[in-house]
């Protein structure tokens, strides 16, 4: 097929119509069109259906779509790396972690990396799923484990535990448990212990279910939780991390505590030289350091 006739596609199939392909490549609206005639000519099929309000993609056309986003993706992805040889840090950085720790601990600090480096463009990937960064599914992840592939480098950030927490008004309404007994008084808010997540917080919750507790709120991630800790709906398995930005949690039952969760960053070795991941991970390490001072004193 003809990379130019695949450029010309892709903007008609993006922008939905001849006119504005053309605006955006710098073409006439005949000139789109015989091109795109060309590549229907070329693979014996329609790409578009044509109507009075623009065009529609057929199924042909969706398959081809699909394959030349990916190519504009890898392309992007491609020249933002050749640029990393420059000074200026800019360009899409892919970011993968877990939901819970992107959303509570890591994206409410991205502000400070977007005033140092406002052209840096970050695709912040929320999985339990483990990414593969030597497929280059992402560029740099966040892992509540050490990564096991040998051709990575690895940094670890910090430890974590998950903790029981409630809200003073949750206490206030129903009183402060003294002993693991005294949870048959009180509704557990947690992870389910099948659901997806780090192993340590999946033991303590199947510890804590052994014993009697009033009611139950499961749900598939800690921002759930958290967000039902602060609306006083009960008692919750949180990680210890977001005693800094919610100081208003009250830990219960000091005594309890899942084994600790090593948190990584890892990132290809052909990555080494990249500026941008260069400034992620400084940008990280910082918050870090900062957290565990703040955690300290």
């Amino acid at each position: 097929m003809d990379w130019d006739k695949l450029r010309i596609f892709h903007a008609v199939a993006d922008a939905g119509s001849l006119t504005h392909a053309g605006d955006s490549l710098g073409l006439s609206q005949s000139a789109v069109s015989r091109q795109i005639r060309g590549l229907e000519d070329s693979l014996g099929t329609t790409l578009f259906h044509r109507h009075a309000r623009g065009l529609i993609l057929t199924e042909q056309g969706e398959l081809l779509f699909e394959a030349t986003r990916a190519m504009s993706k890898r392309l992007e992805t491609a020249a933002a790396r050749i640029r990393d040889s420059e000074e200026e840090v800019f360009g899409e950085l892919r970011v993968t972690t877990t939901t819970g720790f992107g959303t509570l601990w890591l994206a409410p600090r991205l502000p400070m990396l977007y005033a140092k480096h406002p052209d840096l463009r970050i695709d912040l990937m929320l999985e339990e799923r483990v990414l593969d960064l030597p497929m280059r599914e992402a560029d740099v992840a966040i892992r509540m484990k050490e990564p096991s592939q040998a051709d990575l480098i690895r940094k670890r950030l910090m430890g974590v535990r998950m903790r029981l927490y409630a809200s003073p008004e949750y206490l206030r309404q129903n009183g402060t448990p003294e002993s693991l007994e005294d949870m048959a008084q009180h509704r557990l808010v947690c992870q389910n212990a099948t659901a997806h997540q780090v192993a340590a917080g999946a033991a303590l919750v199947r510890e804590l279910m052994t014993h009697t507790v009033r009611s139950t709120f499961t749900i598939n991630n800690y921002f759930g939780v958290l967000q039902a800790v602060l609306n006083d709906l009960g008692i919750g398995v949180l990680p210890d991390y977001l005693t800094e930005d919610f100081p208003q949690l009250v830990r219960v039952l000091p005594e309890i505590e899942s084994a600790e969760v090593p948190v990584f960053l890892a990132y290809p070795e052909e990555l080494r030289q990249s500026k941008r991941v260069a400034a992620f991970r400084d940008f990280v390490l910082e918050n870090v350091i900062a957290y565990r001072r703040q955690k300290t004193e």
